[in-house]
């Protein structure tokens, strides 16, 4: 297959584990294409050779297949020598007609970029890249303490303690310090003590509800889950801080993030290590959509539109994104009237992506122009003067303007 070249110096990487395979088309003056193969180790002797060598050649662009995470180091490496790598989707290199095989994979990709027929993927800054680890590794904690707290709930369920039914948060402040005096021994009246005032709950209820058969050996996994589950709390807690501790230089994007319904500081910073602040990056929201995958699927043919899936996309945005649709939908702003509209015809699931999809969008112009989120649904000016007019009220009639 020939194709015409667009720049005259290319590298391909193929990057596994272990080795990283590198092929050079450099464009003589002839117009001859000489073809240059390296191999190179993984360790960090060796990627320092690579970026060496890379960056001895001079190239117009070099390409690498974003293969799980091991294109990270190497990319870190050319980074650090002044040359920014083409990172592609595996799937895009595959899908375009010609050789594809283990031992050509570097030639292949080369050829590729050299008929600029590949796309660059989106590379967040260096910075933004370390704080993923946080937000990501967050999001796993939160899993795991919810799986704890489901454990938990199990097992009192199994010795027969009903408190979760009379108590709608169970490891809220109230019902966690009820726990605690389960899990100490105290009788039932004694536990009671531990009941706030402010429990909807009565007394009957609550005193029939820690009626059970606990034995030692449910106190034992009660206690050890209960250690566990405000040990990940505290963890938590820590990756909180760092996180935005690492993104007080981005504090003007958290607080515009934060104007939006369903979004809290740490919902935002999570975003935000993800997608960035620069939306230039992506260009439109439609791409911003696609690449998230939260985007509606197009399957046509013959006029007749069939069903289509959402396509795959970054999961972790796309996680973020469907809490802040069910916290958004909750709010009196146009997303709640959009999602009554759209769970009555295409059902809960669907109503939550396309509010997902909504949601992403308005981010994008938010972070695009720099401006705040505005609500159609709410007339500003008047809730303005709804809030304020007992305070200008008070002011006038203070300094004698109106009378008391």
């Amino acid at each position: 297959m020939e194709l015409t070249a667009i720049h005259k110096r290319v590298i391909g990487l193929d990057v596994h584990q272990s080795q990283i395979t590198a092929c050079a088309i450099i464009e003589g003056v002839d117009g001859s294409a000489l073809v240059e193969q390296r191999q190179f180790g993984a360790f960090k002797r060796d990627r320092r050779a690579l970026a060496d060598w890379v960056a001895s050649l001079a190239p117009d662009e070099v390409v690498m297949e974003s293969t799980g995470i091991y294109w990270k180091s190497p990319y870190a490496a050319l980074e650090e020598v002044g040359v920014r790598a083409l990172v592609v989707n595996a799937r895009h290199v595959k899908t375009v007609p010609g050789r594809k095989t283990d031992v050509g994979d570097a030639q292949w990709l080369a050829t590729l970029a050299r008929a600029g027929l590949l796309r660059r993927s989106f590379v967040p800054p260096a910075l933004m890249r370390e704080l993923r680890l946080i937000s990501r590794q967050r999001q796993k904690l939160v899993g795991q303490l919810s799986s704890e707290k489901n454990r938990l709930h199990k097992v009192l369920t199994d010795s027969g303690i009903r408190l979760g039914v009379v108590v709608s948060d169970l490891h809220g402040q109230s019902a966690r310090a009820m726990v605690k005096a389960i899990i100490a021994g105290h009788a039932p009246h004694d536990v009671l003590q531990f009941a706030s005032r402010r429990l909807k709950a009565r007394r009957e209820e609550l005193y029939d509800a820690l009626q059970g058969e606990i034995t030692g050996s449910h106190r034992f996994v009660l206690a050890e889950l209960m250690q566990h589950i405000e040990e990940i709390e505290a963890r938590i807690a820590r990756f909180d801080a760092r996180l935005l501790e690492g993104l007080s230089g981005h504090r003007n994007a958290l607080a515009l993030l934060q104007t939006l319904p369903g979004i809290d500081q740490i919902g935002a910073a999570m975003l935000l290590v993800e997608i960035g602040d620069d939306m230039s990056v992506f260009g439109q929201a439609d791409r911003l959509a696609s690449w998230v995958g939260v985007c509606p699927g197009n399957n046509e043919s013959a006029g007749k539109r069939k069903t289509a899936r959402v396509r795959k996309g970054n999961p972790y945005v796309r996680r973020l994104l469907c809490e802040f649709a069910h916290a958004a939908r909750r709010t009196k702003s146009v997303f709640q009237s959009k999602f009554q509209a759209l769970v009555v015809r295409r059902g809960f699931k669907r109503a939550v992506i396309a509010l997902a999809h909504k949601l992403l969008r308005t981010i994008f112009f938010m972070l695009k122009r720099g401006e705040h989120y505005r609500d159609s649904a709410i007339d500003y000016e008047a809730l303005s003067v709804q809030r304020n007019a007992p305070r200008w009220i008070k002011a006038l009639t203070r300094f004698g303007y109106l009378s008391a």
